[in-house]
């Protein structure tokens, strides 16, 4: 691991301020930047950890939306009776993330900036069409998740809460690496006023939305109605835990999950 500075911060004015020194990085839960820095495959002159700021944790619901702060970690979530209430989908999601150590510090906010391809809030995120809130503006999830390890945040910028609209239904699945947990194939299927979201995460460089498969579900909300419809495998991830032509032919087989899953709860 590379030398860096330590700063934690009480308010979230301390904590912009902070992050102006060169290659200063914000710490959420510190699950993915850590590990990353301790391998040197990332690297920050300053690290501003943003766990004392008590304004960035919390979830809170108004009429129908769903506002979760940045630093709420995964396991409240997960625990919450609001969330649970208003989107089960996103407990579900949050309780199947790692492990329960992971659980404990991993934060929603640190997990969408640094898109991990393999992530499941980025599928939630953009699958029910949240909105990201930093310190500075509102980014719709269409615009948020730019490419691998990439979002649209600028340098600096303090992602705050996260909102998501209610929808009437929708289901998260994933096909699970089994040692790290992360999603092979993870698919987030909503359905609200706003119509269908389908948003696949763990298959290419970053979370990615199936129109067609939108398109198909906006018709008749039923497994049957995206049986045929298939991914193309070009610029699909592809490991020892799976190619590109098996991820891309798993997402059509999660998608039914999730639409499954979806009209049952």
């Amino acid at each position: 691991m590379y030398e860096f500075q330590y700063q934690r911060p009480q308010q979230l004015s301390q904590a912009v301020a902070a992050a102006a020194a060169d290659e200063a990085r914000y710490l959420g839960g510190g699950q993915s930047l850590v590990q990353s820095m301790r391998l040197r495959l990332a690297s920050a002159s300053t690290l501003v950890d943003l766990s004392a700021i008590p304004e960035l944790r919390g979830i809170e619901r108004s009429g129908d939306s769903l506002k979760i702060g940045a630093m709420t970690r995964h396991s409240e979530v997960a625990r919450s009776a609001e969330v649970r209430a208003a989107i089960p989908a996103l407990a579900d999601l949050a309780g199947e993330i790692g492990d329960q150590m992971v659980r404990n510090m991993g934060t929603i906010g640190g997990s969408i900036a640094n898109a991990d391809p393999a992530a499941d809030y980025p599928a939630a995120v953009l699958g029910l069409g949240a909105t990201v809130q930093t310190d500075r503006r509102s980014i719709a999830a269409d615009d948020f998740f730019v490419d691998l390890f990439t979002t649209a945040l600028e340098p600096g910028e303090l992602v705050v809460s996260v909102g998501f609209p209610v929808p009437q239904r929708a289901a998260y699945v994933k096909f699970k690496q089994p040692a790290s947990r992360f999603a092979l194939v993870g698919v987030m299927v909503s359905q609200g006023p706003s119509g269908v979201r389908v948003a696949v995460t763990g298959v290419r460089s970053h979370v990615f939305r199936v129109p067609e498969m939108e398109q198909a579900l906006n018709g008749s909300f039923a497994p049957d109605a995206i049986a045929d419809i298939r991914i193309d495998p070009a610029g699909c991830n592809g490991d020892l835990h799976g190619s590109a032509e098996y991820r891309a032919a798993m997402v059509t087989v999660m998608a039914r999950r999730a639409v499954e899953k979806a009209l049952a709860g």
